[in-house]
């Protein structure tokens, strides 16, 4: 179904993971630590890469943070530690999904379907939208990707998978007010647990890249969840 990289120190938990995975129908390669993990993503382009924080060496957060530089392959975080500021650190980073250990493997291989699900949009009916618009703002569905409207010409803001999924759906209603319970909803798939913290990470992260482009269009609607400025 997908190439995905695991990354991890322990060779036991990759052999785990591995067999998780594969029989799942993934083909699965591994790396003992980022640095290696960056030369495999380089050389062989994974769909998704599932990347331990705590190794020795180049740890996942490190790893993550050089991989964003130049790639937008989904990550999905995996930790012994369990601090709500680790979780939002590496979400911050760019990560996609985050896991704490222990973990079941039937959990695992559940959050990695949903975020290739959503990095692989359904087909489009022909009666659909090619791209969404608002403002100066283009979401390309196909392509996903992100234009902004500029003086010079339209400028490419790079969005994760999850980044993009949120847009979305915010963008699909310019105006209406979403709860943090219906984005996650309509971005992630109905019944996805996701923590509150985690949302307001990525939502933070798609405004700090929105401002680059000298834009503020998402608004906090507080004790709610977020709205796209119509």
């Amino acid at each position: 179904m997908a190439r995905i990289l695991v990354v991890d120190d322990d060779p036991s938990l990759r052999e785990v993971l591995r067999y998780a995975l594969s029989r799942d129908g993934h083909e699965v390669r591994e790396a003992k630590d980022g640095a290696e993990a960056l030369r495999l993503v380089a050389a062989e382009a994974p769909e998704l890469v599932v990347l331990d924080i705590v190794m020795p060496g180049m740890d996942g957060l490190e790893a993550c943070r050089e991989l964003r530089r130049k790639s937008t392959v989904p990550v999905v975080f995996l930790s012994s530690r369990d601090e709500e500021l680790d979780r939002v650190l590496g979400l911050e980073m760019g990560g996609d999904d985050y896991l704490t250990k222990p973990f079941s493997t039937r959990e695992l291989c559940a959050r990695v379907k949903a975020v290739l699900r959503r990095a692989r949009p359904a087909p489009r009916d022909a009666d659909e939208p090619a791209d969404l618009r608002s403002g100066r703002l283009r979401l390309d569905l196909a392509e996903h990707r992100l234009w902004v409207d500029q003086p010079a010409g339209p400028h490419e803001v790079v969005l994760t998978v999850t980044e993009f999924s949120l847009l979305k759906v915010l963008m699909t209603r310019p105006g209406r007010a979403y709860t943090r319970e219906d984005l996650t909803d309509r971005a992630y798939g109905e019944g996805y647990h996701l923590a509150e913290r985690t949302l307001d990470s990525h939502i933070r992260r798609i405004r700090a890249k929105l401002r680059e482009e000298g834009l503020d269009p998402i608004e906090t609607v507080h004790g709610l969840g977020y709205r796209l400025q119509a």
